[in-house]
């Protein structure tokens, strides 16, 4: 598809991905092996129902994911929720809609290079911070640069290299359970449902592992680079949600095997260490750290196109300016300077903390979330009027509904920090708002509905 801008002539994003490779940058995005970090936490949370709480996250995500699917087939635009918002509700809140998934994606980059940092300074403690964090920015940066395909194929190799890693773990995990290790059984109701189970704990973890999922939507933003994608988008978005949550399910239930207490755990909260130390050893634990690496790499390279596009289509809307953010690289095909722009915030992880960083990202993901569901009502229910037979109120109403809900629990369970942070951004988005269009008097500037 061609956008003939003024910053851009001629030059489009090309579109060259496939089904298969979009999964795989979304399983990248969701890193599968998160499950380690979260499983000391959860497990404390549910009293040893892990598995529980993974199938009521997963079941809350879905709906979302149906959602996303939806609106994909409507409006194929990088774009995202900011697009699905103001096309299906109102300008203006698609602008804070766009606005808000702005901090999410903008900061995913940066958390993922902490993250990386961290894992280095184990390996390498000699070495100072900053260079680690130039290192990795650039390396991050330069891949996004020259094209969406060299991202997808090293995400796809490191989201197999994963699975493999994550069925050797299951592996050594089934084989101590069966040599009288944790429960000393491999089939056992306990992580589903014990006389320790409690609704009300269950909810809370499984709000607590919402948050593993985070990145599953971020591949709608690769509509405009996807082949047939009003088919392929829906489908890789739902794909990447029911098999990163298969994955969770059942590698954490031969875990909770395994580790039917917290007994054995020195520290909870930061369980993937231990859960390594005591399963594969010293030799295999470094190893499995050094791949750790990879992993936020490659959730970072995702996260990072993800917000190049998003900003692209903010500036192809004129919402932004127009000859920066939509620019289009006439060889690479890629929104060359918003990638340099968000390398060059990824370096503040030099001086930035990451709790703070995490909880402004869970605030801007929960805003796209609900109003993802919300358009849904807004345009299919109420504006096409899909609403005379049961099935459709079923699809564009009640479920939208549930899926909206689910995301209200979770908004229940965000950190205050989340909550303050989200709101004064929020605050700075309506005053720049208020700016481009002359203190409310001009439109919102958009992209023709008629060329998406």
């Amino acid at each position: 598809m061609l956008f003939n801008t003024p910053a851009s002539r001629g030059a489009y994003l090309k579109k060259t991905l496939t089904l298969l490779p979009v999964v795989m940058m979304g399983l990248a995005y969701i890193q599968p092996m998160t499950l380690f970090d979260t499983f000391g936490i959860v497990s404390g949370l549910t009293n040893g129902h892990v598995v529980t709480a993974y199938i009521f996250a997963l079941i809350a995500i879905l709906l979302t994911a149906v959602s996303y699917g939806k609106l994909v087939r409507r409006f194929p635009s990088a774009g995202s929720a900011y697009t699905y918002s103001q096309k299906a509700i109102n300008p203006y809140i698609g602008f804070m809609v766009g606005w808000s998934s702005l901090l999410d994606y903008l900061l995913m980059p940066m958390i993922n290079i902490l993250l990386a940092k961290n894992y280095i300074e184990v390996l390498l403690p000699s070495m100072p911070s900053w260079i680690l964090v130039v290192l990795l920015v650039a390396f991050m940066t330069f891949s996004n640069l020259y094209g969406i395909k060299i991202v997808a194929n090293f995400n796809s190799l490191i989201v197999v290299l994963q699975v493999i890693v994550m069925i050797g773990i299951t592996g050594t995990v089934i084989y101590g359970v069966t040599h009288g290790e944790g429960m000393g059984t491999l089939t056992s109701s306990a992580p589903f449902w014990s006389t320790d189970t409690h609704i009300a704990s269950v909810v809370t973890g499984a709000t607590v592992l919402c948050f593993s999922f985070l990145g599953f939507d971020g591949i709608s933003s690769l509509s405009e680079e996807t082949k047939n994608a009003e088919y392929t988008i829906p489908r890789a978005i739902f794909l990447t949600a029911m098999i990163g949550g298969l994955i969770f399910i059942v590698v954490s239930y031969f875990l909770q095997l395994y580790f039917p207490d917290l007994s054995r755990f020195k520290d909870a909260d930061s369980s993937q260490p231990e859960i390594m130390l005591y399963v594969v050893g010293y030799m295999l634990q470094f190893s499995i750290l050094i791949f750790s690496l990879m992993t936020v790499l490659a959730s970072g390279m995702a996260a990072h196109a993800g917000v190049s596009r998003l900003m692209y289509v903010m500036g192809r809307d004129g919402v932004f300016p127009e000859r920066f953010f939509g620019y289009i690289h006439p060889v690479w095909h890629t929104p060359s300077l918003n990638v340099l722009l968000v390398g060059a915030i990824a370096l503040m992880a030099i001086r930035f903390n990451l709790l703070t960083a995490t909880a402004l990202i869970n605030f801007g993901a929960l805003v796209a979330f609900t109003f993802v569901n919300l358009s849904v009502i807004a345009q299919f229910w109420i504006r096409e009027k899909r609403n005379r037979k049961i099935s459709d109120n079923i699809h564009y109403l009640i479920l939208p509904a549930f899926g909206t809900l689910t995301v209200g629990v979770l908004w229940l369970h965000l950190e205050e920090s989340s909550m303050v942070l989200g709101l004064i951004w929020a605050f700075v988005g309506i005053i720049y708002l208020a700016f481009v269009t002359r203190s409310f008097r001009n439109p919102v500037p958009q992209y023709g509905t008629d060329k998406l």
